[in-house]
């Protein structure tokens, strides 16, 4: 992607207060303190453009697969039992777990096509989001599914060292499409995915993922 595609990018909705106030508060220190410092101001703010950018993706079209639900970097596989609060009770299972740093988009898409049936907020800390006792103590949205092939999965949107807010606009009984956009979280994350028992990953750890395209599990073939 060259810079006249980043500049064509679309903004998600909830960047443009960010965007504005950073532009704002640099034209008022550049006034006080001079360019310098303005221009400092003016990078940063290009920095919160880039940061909420919201760009458009190419879906798989195969019900066999889970596509990834965030850019950024595998950073753990373990297995590990589901969150309590989606009662998916106490058999371990895979869980992928992607780290987005401040420089991923950090929109977040569904990875299959099915039915939400189930969603719980946890209070929690702000852990550095690539630790692997964030999944279970940090602050996170859980969300469970049933997709179209019956496979009862599960993603979790986790926020980390810098962010302070997870945003999650869907509703149990909703009926989505893979690769649907459904949040984002700011600044700087973690998002996990349990695996249904008859699905295997398809990635590896350090692996780049982009949301939406990337496969990141697939169908057993046992």
């Amino acid at each position: 992607m060259n810079s006249f595609d980043v500049i064509k990018t679309p903004i998600h909705k909830e960047g443009h207060v960010f965007i504005a106030l950073f532009f704002v508060i640099s034209i008022i220190i550049w006034a006080i303190f001079g360019p310098v410092a303005g221009i400092c101001g003016l990078i940063v703010s290009a920095w919160c453009m880039y940061f909420f950018r919201d760009p458009e993706r190419v879906i798989p079209d195969d019900k066999n697969i889970l596509v990834s639900p965030a850019d950024g970097t595998v950073c753990a596989i373990v297995k590990a039992v589901p969150p309590a609060e989606l009662n998916m009770g106490d058999e371990e299972r895979i869980r992928i777990s992607i780290f987005l740093s401040v420089f991923n988009v950090h929109v977040n898409r569904v990875p299959a096509k099915g039915t939400i049936t189930g969603l719980s907020y946890v209070h929690g800390k702000f852990l550095d989001a690539a630790a692997t006792e964030a999944s279970e103590e940090n602050e996170r949205q859980l969300v469970r599914m049933t997709t179209e092939d019956g496979a009862d999965i599960a993603f979790a949107q986790v926020a980390g060292l810098v962010a302070r807010r997870i945003i999650c606009n869907l509703k149990e009984g909703q009926e989505v499409d893979r690769g649907d956009r459904f949040g984002l979280i700011r600044f700087g994350s973690r998002t996990d995915i349990y695996l249904d028992k008859s699905q295997e990953a398809a990635v590896k750890i350090g692996q780049l993922m982009i949301g939406g395209e990337t496969v990141i599990a697939r169908k057993s073939a046992k």
